[in-house]
């Protein structure tokens, strides 16, 4: 039982840890991205803000389920999904626009070396966050802590696209790439805006990953 205890203290911790980052990831990006005229990059910041919510949601979630581990979702966790849900659909169409209105006046970004640094740090943050929530689901034999490292991986896939569109560009300047990357960005803030509202309406589980 304490055994059992200590894990939902980690996992609580690790989502706290997971508020935090993001939203240390969220005001970094957005400010360097803005300052190197780079969607990308300030894209993957506003989705880490997003992000912080989610993880507030998560927390609550943890601490609920470490008092009794059948119950289902609250009305706490459900507002917290349709917010993120909804922030999400606005972050699409807000990158989708910008992106294409960049392409169309050939816009290109300053630099992209800090997209390059952010999003290598940014992978071994999460990967390693990935990694131990999935131990501690499994040693739980938790479906939500699971689901919720599933969720993690999302950002480890965005932080990819993040690297090689800012990779090209600051290494071989491929004109519109920044833009490229960035509606790759929307299609995976799609993706979680669409899992958000999917969950709100059922207790599953399910991430996108």
């Amino acid at each position: 039982m304490e055994k059992q205890q200590q894990l939902y203290r980690t996992a609580f911790g690790l989502a706290l840890f997971t508020i935090f980052y993001n939203v240390a990831e969220g005001i970094i990006s957005t400010y360097l991205g803005f300052e190197d005229e780079s969607l990308a990059l300030f894209g993957f910041g506003t989705d880490s803000f997003i992000e912080v919510i989610s993880g507030l949601g998560i927390a609550h979630m943890i601490l609920r389920i470490r008092k009794n581990p059948e119950s289902n979702r609250d009305n706490f966790e459900r507002t917290a999904l349709r917010i993120t849900g909804t922030a999400f659909y606005l972050l699409v169409m807000g990158l989708v626009a910008t992106s294409l209105y960049n392409i169309w006046i050939g816009h290109r970004p300053l630099t992209t070396f800090w997209g390059v640094v952010i999003s290598l740090i940014s992978i071994l943050i999460m990967w390693i966050l990935v990694w131990w929530k999935r131990k501690v689901g499994n040693q739980l034999h938790s479906a939500p802590i699971l689901a919720d490292a599933n969720c993690t991986l999302v950002c480890v896939y965005m932080s990819i696209i993040l690297l090689i569109s800012s990779g090209i560009y600051e290494f071989f300047r491929v004109p519109y790439i920044d833009s490229l990357g960035t509606l790759g960005l929307a299609y995976f803030a799609f993706k979680e805006g669409k899992e958000c509202f999917e969950k709100a309406k059922s207790d599953k589980h399910c991430c996108c990953a």
